[in-house]
Protein backbone atom coordinates (compact mmCIF):
# COMPACT_ATOMS: atom_id res chain seq x y z
CA UNK A 1 0.00 0.00 0.00
CA UNK A 2 1.20 3.54 -0.73
CA UNK A 3 0.60 4.68 2.88
CA UNK A 4 2.93 2.61 5.12
CA UNK A 5 0.58 3.23 8.08
CA UNK A 6 -2.43 1.90 6.22
CA UNK A 7 -3.14 -1.75 6.87
CA UNK A 8 -5.34 -4.37 5.26
CA UNK A 9 -7.91 -5.41 7.86
CA UNK A 10 -10.28 -8.36 7.67
CA UNK A 11 -13.38 -7.98 9.87
CA UNK A 12 -15.04 -11.34 10.55
CA UNK A 13 -18.55 -11.14 12.04
CA UNK A 14 -20.74 -14.27 12.07
CA UNK A 15 -23.71 -12.37 13.57
CA UNK A 16 -24.10 -9.64 10.96
CA UNK A 17 -27.20 -7.95 12.33
CA UNK A 18 -28.29 -5.33 14.86
CA UNK A 19 -25.51 -3.69 16.85
CA UNK A 20 -22.97 -6.24 15.58
CA UNK A 21 -23.66 -5.18 12.00
CA UNK A 22 -23.53 -1.50 12.94
CA UNK A 23 -20.13 -2.13 14.59
CA UNK A 24 -18.68 -3.88 11.55
CA UNK A 25 -20.10 -1.36 9.09
CA UNK A 26 -18.89 1.61 11.13
CA UNK A 27 -15.34 0.28 11.08
CA UNK A 28 -15.53 -0.41 7.34
CA UNK A 29 -16.99 3.03 6.63
CA UNK A 30 -14.76 5.17 8.86
CA UNK A 31 -11.42 3.37 9.16
CA UNK A 32 -8.33 4.81 7.49
CA UNK A 33 -7.27 1.21 6.85
CA UNK A 34 -8.40 -0.96 3.94
CA UNK A 35 -11.23 -3.01 5.46
CA UNK A 36 -12.98 -6.08 4.06
CA UNK A 37 -15.86 -7.93 5.73
CA UNK A 38 -16.54 -11.64 6.04
CA UNK A 39 -20.01 -12.19 7.52
CA UNK A 40 -22.84 -14.64 8.18
CA UNK A 41 -26.53 -14.01 8.79
CA UNK A 42 -27.66 -13.23 12.38
CA UNK A 43 -29.30 -16.59 13.12
CA UNK A 44 -28.68 -19.57 15.46
CA UNK A 45 -26.05 -18.01 17.72
CA UNK A 46 -24.98 -21.30 19.30
CA UNK A 47 -24.40 -22.79 15.86
CA UNK A 48 -22.49 -19.67 14.83
CA UNK A 49 -20.18 -20.01 17.83
CA UNK A 50 -19.60 -23.73 17.41
CA UNK A 51 -19.80 -24.27 13.66
CA UNK A 52 -19.21 -21.01 11.83
CA UNK A 53 -15.42 -21.27 11.87
CA UNK A 54 -15.62 -23.82 9.05
CA UNK A 55 -17.68 -21.61 6.74
CA UNK A 56 -16.00 -18.40 7.87
CA UNK A 57 -12.64 -19.93 6.94
CA UNK A 58 -14.04 -20.45 3.46
CA UNK A 59 -15.07 -16.79 3.37
CA UNK A 60 -11.67 -15.70 4.65
CA UNK A 61 -9.96 -17.65 1.87
CA UNK A 62 -12.21 -16.00 -0.73
CA UNK A 63 -11.53 -12.53 0.70
CA UNK A 64 -7.79 -13.14 0.69
CA UNK A 65 -7.92 -14.39 -2.90
CA UNK A 66 -9.81 -11.24 -3.91
CA UNK A 67 -7.95 -8.60 -1.90
CA UNK A 68 -4.68 -10.08 -0.66
CA UNK A 69 -3.60 -11.32 2.77
CA UNK A 70 -4.61 -9.24 5.77
CA UNK A 71 -2.19 -7.49 8.09
CA UNK A 72 -4.58 -7.99 11.00
CA UNK A 73 -7.94 -9.69 11.58
CA UNK A 74 -10.72 -8.28 13.79
CA UNK A 75 -13.36 -10.82 14.84
CA UNK A 76 -16.63 -10.68 16.78
CA UNK A 77 -17.17 -12.70 19.93
CA UNK A 78 -19.15 -15.48 18.22
CA UNK A 79 -16.02 -16.52 16.33
CA UNK A 80 -14.16 -19.58 17.60
CA UNK A 81 -10.74 -17.95 17.21
CA UNK A 82 -8.67 -21.09 17.69
CA UNK A 83 -10.71 -23.01 15.11
CA UNK A 84 -10.67 -20.15 12.60
CA UNK A 85 -6.90 -19.73 12.90
CA UNK A 86 -6.42 -23.43 12.28
CA UNK A 87 -8.91 -23.78 9.44
CA UNK A 88 -7.79 -20.60 7.66
CA UNK A 89 -4.09 -20.87 8.51
CA UNK A 90 -2.89 -20.81 4.92
CA UNK A 91 -5.02 -17.80 3.94
CA UNK A 92 -4.26 -15.84 7.11
CA UNK A 93 -0.52 -16.53 6.82
CA UNK A 94 0.09 -15.75 10.47
CA UNK A 95 -1.93 -12.50 10.60
CA UNK A 96 -2.65 -11.50 14.22
CA UNK A 97 -6.23 -11.70 15.47
CA UNK A 98 -8.06 -9.15 17.64
CA UNK A 99 -11.16 -10.48 19.43
CA UNK A 100 -13.93 -7.93 20.11
CA UNK A 101 -16.33 -8.82 22.93
CA UNK A 102 -19.86 -7.52 22.41
CA UNK A 103 -20.85 -10.31 24.80
CA UNK A 104 -19.16 -13.33 26.34
CA UNK A 105 -20.46 -16.75 27.26
CA UNK A 106 -18.33 -17.19 30.39
CA UNK A 107 -20.25 -14.89 32.72
CA UNK A 108 -23.46 -16.70 31.73
CA UNK A 109 -21.95 -19.99 32.89
CA UNK A 110 -20.69 -18.97 36.34
CA UNK A 111 -22.59 -19.10 39.62
CA UNK A 112 -25.41 -21.13 41.15
CA UNK A 113 -28.61 -21.44 39.16
CA UNK A 114 -27.18 -19.98 35.95
CA UNK A 115 -28.50 -21.11 32.58
CA UNK A 116 -25.15 -20.79 30.85
CA UNK A 117 -23.92 -23.08 28.11
CA UNK A 118 -20.67 -24.58 29.41
CA UNK A 119 -19.56 -25.68 25.96
CA UNK A 120 -20.03 -22.19 24.57
CA UNK A 121 -18.22 -20.74 27.58
CA UNK A 122 -15.18 -22.94 27.03
CA UNK A 123 -15.14 -21.86 23.37
CA UNK A 124 -15.03 -18.25 24.54
CA UNK A 125 -12.13 -19.11 26.86
CA UNK A 126 -10.07 -20.76 24.12
CA UNK A 127 -10.77 -17.73 21.92
CA UNK A 128 -9.41 -15.45 24.65
CA UNK A 129 -6.26 -17.56 24.81
CA UNK A 130 -5.87 -17.82 21.02
CA UNK A 131 -6.36 -14.11 20.25
CA UNK A 132 -3.41 -11.71 20.08
CA UNK A 133 -5.50 -8.92 21.61
CA UNK A 134 -8.91 -8.81 23.29
CA UNK A 135 -11.16 -5.75 23.40
CA UNK A 136 -14.25 -5.41 25.60
CA UNK A 137 -16.99 -2.93 24.73
CA UNK A 138 -16.99 -1.36 28.22
CA UNK A 139 -14.88 -1.25 31.34
CA UNK A 140 -17.79 -2.91 33.15
CA UNK A 141 -17.68 -5.83 30.71
CA UNK A 142 -13.93 -6.24 31.08
CA UNK A 143 -14.16 -6.18 34.88
CA UNK A 144 -17.03 -8.68 35.05
CA UNK A 145 -15.30 -11.06 32.66
CA UNK A 146 -11.93 -10.99 34.43
CA UNK A 147 -13.61 -11.37 37.81
CA UNK A 148 -15.53 -14.43 36.57
CA UNK A 149 -12.61 -16.24 34.94
CA UNK A 150 -10.94 -17.72 38.06
CA UNK A 151 -14.17 -19.31 39.23
CA UNK A 152 -14.95 -20.56 35.75
CA UNK A 153 -11.54 -22.11 35.25
CA UNK A 154 -11.80 -23.81 38.64
CA UNK A 155 -14.34 -26.13 36.99
CA UNK A 156 -11.65 -27.86 34.94
CA UNK A 157 -11.23 -31.49 36.10
CA UNK A 158 -7.43 -31.55 35.58
CA UNK A 159 -4.56 -29.76 33.82
CA UNK A 160 -5.83 -26.33 34.96
CA UNK A 161 -5.57 -23.27 32.74
CA UNK A 162 -4.98 -20.70 35.48
CA UNK A 163 -1.48 -19.86 34.29
CA UNK A 164 -2.92 -18.34 31.10
CA UNK A 165 -5.04 -15.85 33.08
CA UNK A 166 -2.41 -13.08 33.52
CA UNK A 167 -1.62 -13.05 29.80
CA UNK A 168 -5.31 -12.88 28.86
CA UNK A 169 -5.90 -10.04 31.32
CA UNK A 170 -2.88 -8.14 30.00
CA UNK A 171 -4.18 -8.41 26.43
CA UNK A 172 -7.67 -7.15 27.32
CA UNK A 173 -8.45 -3.46 26.67
CA UNK A 174 -11.64 -1.43 26.23
CA UNK A 175 -13.11 0.35 23.20
CA UNK A 176 -16.76 1.42 22.97
CA UNK A 177 -19.02 0.45 20.11
CA UNK A 178 -18.85 3.05 17.31
CA UNK A 179 -22.52 4.07 17.10
CA UNK A 180 -24.06 5.41 13.86
CA UNK A 181 -25.33 8.76 15.11
CA UNK A 182 -25.17 10.78 11.89
CA UNK A 183 -28.97 11.04 11.63
CA UNK A 184 -29.43 12.00 15.29
CA UNK A 185 -26.73 14.35 16.59
CA UNK A 186 -27.18 18.00 15.65
CA UNK A 187 -30.52 17.20 14.00
CA UNK A 188 -33.33 19.56 14.91
CA UNK A 189 -36.06 17.81 16.86
CA UNK A 190 -39.58 18.35 15.50
CA UNK A 191 -41.82 20.67 17.50
CA UNK A 192 -44.02 19.01 20.16
CA UNK A 193 -47.23 17.56 18.70
CA UNK A 194 -49.31 18.63 21.69
CA UNK A 195 -49.88 15.09 22.92
CA UNK A 196 -48.80 13.53 26.23
CA UNK A 197 -45.10 12.76 26.73
CA UNK A 198 -43.89 9.87 24.58
CA UNK A 199 -42.01 7.20 26.57
CA UNK A 200 -39.69 5.01 24.55
CA UNK A 201 -38.38 1.48 25.19
CA UNK A 202 -35.93 0.86 22.33
CA UNK A 203 -34.10 -2.28 23.40
CA UNK A 204 -34.90 -5.90 22.57
CA UNK A 205 -38.15 -7.13 24.07
CA UNK A 206 -36.44 -10.12 25.65
CA UNK A 207 -35.89 -11.44 29.17
CA UNK A 208 -32.52 -9.77 29.76
CA UNK A 209 -33.85 -6.30 28.87
CA UNK A 210 -36.94 -6.72 31.13
CA UNK A 211 -39.55 -4.63 29.28
CA UNK A 212 -42.15 -5.82 31.82
CA UNK A 213 -40.34 -3.85 34.53
CA UNK A 214 -41.25 -0.69 32.62
CA UNK A 215 -44.76 -1.66 31.57
CA UNK A 216 -45.66 -2.61 35.16
CA UNK A 217 -44.69 0.89 36.27
CA UNK A 218 -46.57 2.46 33.37
CA UNK A 219 -49.74 0.53 34.20
CA UNK A 220 -49.56 1.90 37.76
CA UNK A 221 -48.96 5.43 36.46
CA UNK A 222 -51.89 5.13 34.06
CA UNK A 223 -54.14 4.08 36.92
CA UNK A 224 -52.94 7.16 38.82
CA UNK A 225 -53.99 9.35 35.89
CA UNK A 226 -50.49 10.36 34.72
CA UNK A 227 -50.62 11.19 31.00
CA UNK A 228 -48.12 9.53 28.63
CA UNK A 229 -47.82 7.52 25.43
CA UNK A 230 -45.60 4.48 24.91
CA UNK A 231 -43.57 3.18 21.97
CA UNK A 232 -41.58 -0.06 21.99
CA UNK A 233 -39.10 -0.81 19.23
CA UNK A 234 -36.59 -3.58 18.74
CA UNK A 235 -36.95 -7.20 17.81
CA UNK A 236 -37.88 -10.06 20.09
CA UNK A 237 -37.01 -13.75 20.04
CA UNK A 238 -39.10 -14.60 23.06
CA UNK A 239 -41.94 -17.05 22.82
CA UNK A 240 -43.61 -16.18 26.15
CA UNK A 241 -44.70 -12.54 26.19
CA UNK A 242 -47.87 -12.99 28.20
CA UNK A 243 -47.02 -10.57 31.00
CA UNK A 244 -45.86 -7.89 28.57
CA UNK A 245 -48.89 -8.40 26.33
CA UNK A 246 -51.24 -8.14 29.30
CA UNK A 247 -49.65 -4.84 30.34
CA UNK A 248 -49.86 -3.46 26.81
CA UNK A 249 -53.52 -4.45 26.63
CA UNK A 250 -54.14 -2.65 29.91
CA UNK A 251 -52.44 0.47 28.54
CA UNK A 252 -54.75 0.45 25.52
CA UNK A 253 -54.45 3.38 23.14
CA UNK A 254 -51.58 4.86 25.15
CA UNK A 255 -49.44 2.37 23.20
CA UNK A 256 -48.67 4.04 19.87
CA UNK A 257 -46.10 1.63 18.45
CA UNK A 258 -44.77 -1.90 19.01
CA UNK A 259 -42.11 -3.57 16.86
CA UNK A 260 -38.95 -2.89 14.88
CA UNK A 261 -38.65 -0.10 12.32
CA UNK A 262 -36.37 0.57 9.38
CA UNK A 263 -33.55 3.00 10.12
CA UNK A 264 -35.28 6.19 8.86
CA UNK A 265 -38.46 5.34 10.76
CA UNK A 266 -36.49 4.47 13.90
CA UNK A 267 -34.54 7.72 13.82
CA UNK A 268 -37.75 9.70 13.28
CA UNK A 269 -39.29 8.03 16.33
CA UNK A 270 -36.18 8.74 18.45
CA UNK A 271 -36.38 12.42 17.54
CA UNK A 272 -40.08 12.53 18.54
CA UNK A 273 -39.73 10.60 21.80
CA UNK A 274 -39.51 12.54 25.07
CA UNK A 275 -38.23 9.96 27.57
CA UNK A 276 -36.22 6.76 27.12
CA UNK A 277 -36.19 4.16 29.88
CA UNK A 278 -33.90 1.15 30.34
CA UNK A 279 -34.70 -1.63 32.80
CA UNK A 280 -32.18 -4.27 31.71
CA UNK A 281 -30.77 -6.99 33.91
CA UNK A 282 -27.89 -7.46 31.46
CA UNK A 283 -26.07 -4.76 29.50
CA UNK A 284 -22.40 -4.63 28.52
CA UNK A 285 -22.66 -1.39 26.53
CA UNK A 286 -26.01 0.11 25.53
CA UNK A 287 -26.26 1.17 21.87
CA UNK A 288 -30.01 1.84 22.11
CA UNK A 289 -29.78 4.30 25.06
CA UNK A 290 -26.88 6.10 23.36
CA UNK A 291 -28.98 6.54 20.21
CA UNK A 292 -31.93 7.86 22.21
CA UNK A 293 -29.78 10.30 24.20
CA UNK A 294 -28.14 11.50 20.98
CA UNK A 295 -31.64 12.23 19.67
CA UNK A 296 -32.40 14.39 22.73
CA UNK A 297 -34.53 12.02 24.82
CA UNK A 298 -34.53 12.43 28.59
CA UNK A 299 -33.07 9.15 29.88
CA UNK A 300 -33.75 7.10 32.97
CA UNK A 301 -31.11 4.35 33.21
CA UNK A 302 -30.28 1.89 36.02
CA UNK A 303 -27.36 2.86 38.23
CA UNK A 304 -25.54 -0.39 37.48
CA UNK A 305 -24.13 -2.52 34.66
CA UNK A 306 -22.48 -0.44 31.92
CA UNK A 307 -24.96 2.44 32.11
CA UNK A 308 -22.90 4.76 34.35
CA UNK A 309 -20.14 4.73 31.69
CA UNK A 310 -22.54 6.22 29.13
CA UNK A 311 -23.30 9.34 31.16
CA UNK A 312 -20.89 12.08 32.27
CA UNK A 313 -20.42 11.91 36.04
CA UNK A 314 -22.02 15.33 36.78
CA UNK A 315 -25.27 14.06 35.22
CA UNK A 316 -25.45 10.74 37.07
CA UNK A 317 -27.93 12.10 39.62
CA UNK A 318 -30.31 13.32 36.90
CA UNK A 319 -30.12 10.20 34.73
CA UNK A 320 -29.40 7.12 36.84
CA UNK A 321 -31.90 5.48 39.17
CA UNK A 322 -31.52 2.81 41.84
CA UNK A 323 -34.92 1.26 42.47
CA UNK A 324 -38.04 3.43 42.68
CA UNK A 325 -38.42 3.80 38.90
CA UNK A 326 -42.10 4.57 39.49
CA UNK A 327 -41.36 7.77 41.41
CA UNK A 328 -38.53 8.89 39.12
CA UNK A 329 -40.53 8.36 35.95
CA UNK A 330 -43.59 10.08 37.39
CA UNK A 331 -41.49 13.10 38.32
CA UNK A 332 -40.06 13.30 34.81
CA UNK A 333 -43.46 12.95 33.13
CA UNK A 334 -45.04 15.58 35.35
CA UNK A 335 -42.22 18.10 34.79
CA UNK A 336 -40.76 17.31 31.39
CA UNK A 337 -39.33 20.85 30.87
CA UNK A 338 -37.49 20.59 34.19
CA UNK A 339 -36.19 17.13 33.33
CA UNK A 340 -34.95 18.39 29.95
CA UNK A 341 -33.13 21.27 31.59
CA UNK A 342 -31.46 18.93 34.08
CA UNK A 343 -29.88 16.86 31.28
CA UNK A 344 -29.30 19.67 28.77
CA UNK A 345 -25.59 18.87 28.14
CA UNK A 346 -26.24 15.17 27.64
CA UNK A 347 -27.15 15.13 23.95
CA UNK A 348 -23.91 16.74 22.80
CA UNK A 349 -21.88 14.44 25.06
CA UNK A 350 -23.01 11.40 23.03
CA UNK A 351 -20.74 12.57 20.21
CA UNK A 352 -17.92 10.70 21.98
CA UNK A 353 -19.60 7.44 20.89
CA UNK A 354 -20.15 8.50 17.27
CA UNK A 355 -18.40 6.30 14.73
CA UNK A 356 -16.12 9.02 13.30
CA UNK A 357 -14.91 9.76 16.84
CA UNK A 358 -14.43 6.16 18.00
CA UNK A 359 -13.08 4.37 14.92
CA UNK A 360 -9.68 6.17 14.96
CA UNK A 361 -9.00 4.41 18.28
CA UNK A 362 -9.70 1.09 16.55
CA UNK A 363 -7.32 2.14 13.79
CA UNK A 364 -4.57 2.80 16.32
CA UNK A 365 -5.09 -0.56 18.01
CA UNK A 366 -5.21 -2.51 14.75
CA UNK A 367 -2.13 -0.71 13.48
CA UNK A 368 -0.23 -1.43 16.69
CA UNK A 369 -1.15 -5.13 16.63
CA UNK A 370 -0.10 -5.39 12.99
CA UNK A 371 3.18 -3.54 13.75
CA UNK A 372 3.88 -5.96 16.59
CA UNK A 373 3.59 -8.83 14.15
CA UNK A 374 5.93 -7.04 11.72
CA UNK A 375 8.51 -6.54 14.48
CA UNK A 376 8.51 -10.27 15.23
CA UNK A 377 9.18 -11.26 11.63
Amino acid sequence: MADPGRRRVLVVEPWYGGSHRAWADAIADHSRHEVHLVTHEPRFWRWRLRGAAVTLAEGVAAAVAAHGPPDVVLVGDLVDVAALRGLAAEALAGAPVVLYLHENQITEAVGPGTRGDQGAAWTTWTSLVAADAVVANSAFHRRVLLDALPGFLAGAPDRPHDRWLPAVAARCSVLPVPVPLEGLLDVRRPPPDGGPPLVLFNQRRDHDKRPEALTRVLVALARAGVPFRLALTGRTVRTDLRELEADLAALGDRVVHVGPLDRPGYEALLLRADVVVATAAHEFFGVAPVEAMAAGCVPLLPDRLAYPELVPAPLHGAVLYRGHLHDRLRAVLEDLPGARAAVAPLRASMARFAAPTVVPAYDELLGAVAAGRDARR
